[in-house]
């Protein structure tokens, strides 16, 4: 699709003088096309003149330059093309109301693509849109002395596939993690942690602590109060790096512990980060950056407290230092944007949160934009809804009825046995990663472990086996007898040549399958670029689920092996198994050998 858009573009170009982008779309079932353009409509507004008209213009235009063929010639007759007169098979465009290119793309160019792709697959499919620049994806987030829930564990996977896009696309990626070691939170936690025996603890168990020290704030006074001086004192242990009191070890040692089960997690998942932001690290540049602000009118004084007025920009006002003069968490999400620039000086940041951020990210952005908006102009916030089981209720860590990201691995590899007596865990974490992937980031999201893991329809494992598929018909190639080959000869029995002057040679005949196959791979490059520039893994991972639909057909329709084009056929094979192989990858997803 690129190559026509870019001959369209160029024909455009040439007879009216614009730098124009087509569309160029799949055509649907309904046309006898394999491509369609609606140029011809969008160029009569700006032109104004008959879309049909132009239409026809750029047809014979085209022509004229031996681009395209025109439909009323028969799709046999040459394309002379160079003064030796070779010809092939070429694009057939035709006109239909109310100004439609229509494209009918010939065998042997549909085969030539394949070829180019097979021959240099890296060179065809790599892409530049972020060379030389840095982009700092931040994703997870989880806090130190909780668990990581069924969110983290989302955000852990998609993060990772949008870090892996714009690698990709030629960035380099810096994954980051930011998690609140301080705050009101972690007071709760320590007021219920003091009065347990820690040696015995485990990171659950202080989970648990948050959820007993949540009650206390909220109905018990004197716990109320006494939290609030904890957690000043645990913004001083950090600002000062206090270790010898027995508050200072108890919060360093979970915190200690915390970050052991954080790497633990995400290394038994493949996701690996280069760099933890606590909030303490944060939170000093961030209450320094809001006082200075203050003093420039970004933010203002309120009952003691230091807000940013939010009405003014239709939005809503929040506290960014409290009366006690602690940075709130947007003060050090402020002193965050402010510690990755100087730490990395980005070029894109992206911060992915769940949908309950949305409207707290925009009032935190929109004060940095009043000081520095160019930070915020690098700046994406991306959210996702939540994550359900079928039939599941709400679910809070305050209340302690959360689904923890450990259980959901843990359904899958439940069901993955029950299902196929299997215990696979490579082919359980591809189902797990492409069952959140699949989706559109942003709605709520219904997880079932039973249907992930289905070998069948949209899942990973259906994915992964119909990459073994074709790694199985690879591997038999490689088995056939040298004799057989040579009996086979170079063509295969059924192709036929052209003995006329211009001696080319014709591609045998080719089936609807095989077609689709090629056409569908062909639009690899081109979901890459939409999925990079809109940040939407689900787009790679519904073309590979298309793709591999595609390919099952093929596979039932055209035998491979000692088929009169086996030698063709095996090449589409290669070609499939490259563009899922690198797919999936994009996806986080390693294809095994044998299932």
């Amino acid at each position: 699709m690129q190559d026509l858009k870019n001959e369209l573009k160029k024909v455009i170009r040439k007879l009216y003088n614009l730098d124009f982008e087509p569309d160029i779309t799949v055509s649907p079932d309904n046309i006898d096309a394999d491509y369609s353009s609606n140029a011809p409509l969008k160029l009569a507004k700006e032109l104004h003149q008959n879309p049909m008209q132009i239409a026809d213009a750029l047809t014979n235009s085209a022509f004229e330059e031996h681009i395209w063929q025109r439909a009323k010639y028969e799709a046999t007759e040459p394309l002379r093309r160079g003064s030796e007169g070779a010809f092939r098979k070429s694009t057939i465009v035709s006109i239909t109301p109310p100004g439609f290119l229509n494209f009918v793309l010939s065998d042997d160019l549909l085969k030539g693509k394949i070829d180019e792709l097979a021959d240099d697959f890296d060179t065809k499919i790599k892409s530049d849109g972020f060379a030389n620049k840095t982009v700092i994806c931040e994703f997870s987030d989880p806090n130190p002395f909780k668990v990581l829930h069924v969110g983290h564990l989302y955000t852990s996977i998609v993060g990772d596939s949008i870090a892996r896009l714009f690698e990709y696309a030629g960035a380099k990626v810096i994954r980051a993690n930011f998690g609140g070691d301080v705050g009101l939170h972690v007071a709760k936690t320590m007021y219920i942690l003091q009065q347990k025996p820690f040696e015995n603890l485990g990171i659950e168990d202080i989970a648990k602590c948050y959820v007993e020290g949540t009650a206390a704030y909220d109905d018990d006074e004197n716990a109320h109060q006494e939290i609030t001086k904890l957690n000043k004192e645990i913004y001083r242990i950090n600002a000062e790096d206090l270790h010898d009191t027995d508050l200072a070890k108890l919060y360093w040692k979970g915190r200690e512990l915390s970050y052991d089960y954080f790497n633990h997690f995400y290394d038994s998942i493949g996701v690996k980060f280069d760099k933890y932001y606590p909030e303490s690290t944060v939170a000093g540049l961030g209450l320094k950056t809001v006082k200075e602000q203050l003093e420039k009118g970004v933010y203002k004084n309120s009952n003691g407290a230091v807000v940013f007025d939010g009405e003014k920009h239709g939005l809503h006002t929040r506290v960014f230092i409290n009366k006690e003069g602690v940075p709130t968490y947007e003060a050090k999400d402020v002193g965050l944007i402010f510690t990755k620039w100087q730490d990395y000086h980005f070029d894109k940041s992206v911060v992915i949160t769940g949908s309950e951020q949305l409207d707290y990210m925009k009032v935190v952005l929109k004060s940095v934009e009043q000081y520095a908006p160019e930070l915020v102009e690098k700046t994406s916030h991306l959210t996702h809804g939540l994550v359900k089981l079928p039939g599941g209720v709400k679910m809070s860590s305050r209340k302690g009825n959360f689904l923890k990201a450990v259980d959901v691995i843990d359904m899958v590899k439940t069901a993955l046995q029950s299902e196929y007596n299997s215990t696979d865990e490579a082919v359980s974490l591809a189902a797990t990663k492409y069952a959140f992937l699949k989706y559109k980031m942003g709605g709520d999201i219904v997880f079932d472990p039973k249907e992930s893991v289905k070998m069948t329809g949209n899942s990973g494992p259906y994915l992964l086996y119909a990459c073994v598929r074709a790694k199985k018909i690879l591997a038999s190639v490689s088995n056939a007898s040298e004799e057989h080959n040579r009996r086979r000869g170079d063509y295969g029995a059924t192709e036929a040549r052209n003995d006329g002057p211009e001696g080319a040679f014709r591609r045998s005949i080719v089936t609807n399958a095989e077609r689709s196959l090629e056409k569908k791979m062909l639009e690899y490059r081109g979901i890459l670029d939409e999925a990079v520039t809109e940040m939407a893994p689900h787009k790679v991972a519904n073309y590979l689920y298309e793709l591999a639909q595609c390919f099952s057909r093929f596979y039932e329709a055209c035998p491979v092996i000692g088929s009169p084009q086996e030698k063709e056929r095996i090449k589409l094979v290669e070609v499939y198994l490259k563009i899922m192989t690198h797919g999936l990858n994009i996806l986080g997803i390693k294809v095994p050998e044998s299932m």
